[in-house]
């Protein structure tokens, strides 16, 4: 039989506050921002600790988690907001500031960094108010219930996501949240979670989304490809619609997730996005795994997942269902460490740890539930996402051109096996190719930047020249696998970046 864990919340998380008039009540410093450490994704890119080793607030309205934001010393400065009660549009106001920017009836986290949002006490709801996070990063929020937010109708608040991110987010860590809704889109409500226009490195884990239309998207439209970087493990989709998730370009890793009555689709991998789906449990859904609704085609890695009960639709024009019998399109590395529950084990799981106020208990990746002691997560220095080169780089001694290069750098920069010297485009997009004089196949290569320069290369596409078809998209520099193909001149456009993107290497590999 497998344990079950009680969570004991520690004693300065369990008492309801008694502040002032404003719902606030200073705590004074803290060890932990938050219980437990983030994982997947959100453990890159620098990693992701939000308010640790700052003050800590308490907070019983949404004006008061406004006014935490604005009377920190500056908008970087770590925070960590613990929040009781009942959060909603009647005690949710603008506070103006140095340190924040906030609006009334939602709450905003935009243009800050290093910032946890925790409930503690009987329980934090955010009922009709969503949480916004916006040109924000290192955020971190758990152990809240978000409800019933609508984009129309009355009242509405964040355009009617209980969650959404978007325009440069980094680094957000969503954990043991219950995400819910009462109808789709003609009800007035629009996704769980969302996230668009360059967010990247995200997790989110042990939580419950249900009862909604829409799930959540990565990429707001097809065009919309400068998102990813994105996990999702541990968590419970119920009765949902479709968008879990829909992800348009970049990478998601989804595993141990519990799937239940998805009604039309599940994970809609679309506009050359790459998933990896591994060891889930999905029942009494349709068409759980695809590309729909488009003919512009995502990708998928599967291992290790349960279908009970599932239906798949036929194909067509812009219908792509993975199933019945669904198999690997594309092959994904995964940067960081994990432990995999046993799909069989996933809905005991997830239906013992998922959601707010479960006691925060965890796996421990041998089906059993266990309970995190809160710690404070040191900043760490990422696992390298790029690994080190293997096999022949077919690059050297290969041809390279490009649509433009900015004054000092060389087309040939990018292949001739020196990480110091560099190819830039004119402006902050443009493209680079290598090119051969005959047919050569490639299934790997790896975009190196500069030393000192990292993290300016944003979204981009990885083009076979020859047909133009996109053989991977995603944001960063690192190693991309796709389906082995053989070419003659392969493209590395890059749509978006932070300043002037720089590529030291242009490396190309047949495995």
């Amino acid at each position: 039989m497998r344990r079950t864990l009680v969570r004991r919340l520690p004693a300065a998380l369990v008492t309801v506050a008694v502040g002032v008039a404003a719902g606030v009540t200073l705590q004074g410093p803290r060890p932990a921002a938050a219980v437990g450490a983030a994982t997947g994704y959100a453990t890159q890119n620098g990693g992701t600790t939000g308010g640790a080793g700052g003050q800590t607030m308490r907070a019983s309205t949404g004006t008061a988690i406004h006014a935490a934001l604005c009377g920190r010393a500056s908008s970087s400065t770590p925070l960590t907001i613990e929040v009781t009660g009942t959060i909603n549009h009647g005690n949710t106001s603008k506070v103006s500031g140095s340190s924040c920017s906030t609006a009334d009836g939602v709450i905003e986290l935009k243009q800050i960094s290093n910032v946890t949002i925790i409930g503690v006490g009987s329980g934090a709801v955010f009922d009709q108010v969503g949480i916004h996070i916006r040109d924000s990063r290192n955020i971190i929020i758990q152990n809240v219930m978000v409800r019933n937010v609508k984009k129309s109708g009355s009242p509405t608040s964040n355009g009617g996501d209980a969650i959404g991110m978007e325009s440069a987010v980094r680094n957000v860590w969503v954990d043991h949240v219950t995400l819910e809704a009462s109808g789709g889109e003609s009800e007035g409500y629009d996704g769980l979670f969302d996230m668009k226009n360059d967010t990247q490195y995200v997790t989110l884990s042990y939580s419950i989304l249900r009862n909604s239309g829409r799930g959540g998207l990565i990429g707001s439209s097809e065009s919309d490809l400068s998102n990813g970087f994105v996990t999702f493990h541990h968590n419970l989709y119920q009765n949902i619609d479709s968008r879990t998730p829909l992800l348009r370009g970049g990478v998601a890793h989804v595993y141990n997730n519990s799937y239940v009555s998805l009604n039309e689709s599940g994970i809609n991998s679309r506009a050359g996005a790459r998933a990896k789906v591994e060891n889930n449990h999905f029942r009494d859904s349709k068409d759980v795994l695809g590309t729909f609704y488009t003919d512009e085609r995502g990708y998928w890695q599967v291992s290790g997942n349960i279908f009970d009960n599932v239906t798949w639709s036929n194909p067509g024009s812009d219908n792509y269902p993975a199933g019945p019998n669904p198999t690997s399109t594309t092959t994904v590395s995964i940067p960081y460490a994990y432990r995999l529950d046993g799909a069989s084990c996933v809905p005991n799981v997830v239906g013992q740890t998922a959601g707010a106020n479960t006691g925060l208990r965890v796996s421990d990746g041998s089906c059993s539930p266990q309970t995190p002691a809160p710690t404070t997560p040191a900043p760490t220095t990422p696992a390298p996402t790029t690994p080190p080169p293997s096999g022949t780089n077919l690059s050297l001694g290969a041809g390279a051109d490009g649509s433009s290069k900015a004054s000092g750098t060389s087309y040939g920069n990018v292949r001739d096996g020196d990480i110091a010297t560099y190819w830039s485009p004119a402006g902050s997009t443009g493209s680079i190719s290598i090119k051969w004089g005959s047919a050569t196949r490639v299934s790997r290569v790896t975009i190196r930047e500069p030393s000192g320069t990292q993290g300016s290369i944003g979204s981009w596409q990885l083009v076979n020249h020859d047909t133009g078809a996109v053989l991977a998209s995603g944001a960063g520099a690192g190693a991309i696998t796709f389906a082995a193909t053989t070419l003659s001149k392969i493209t590395f456009k890059i749509n978006s970046s932070s300043g002037t993107p720089r590529v030291g290497e242009f490396e190309t590999y047949a495995s």
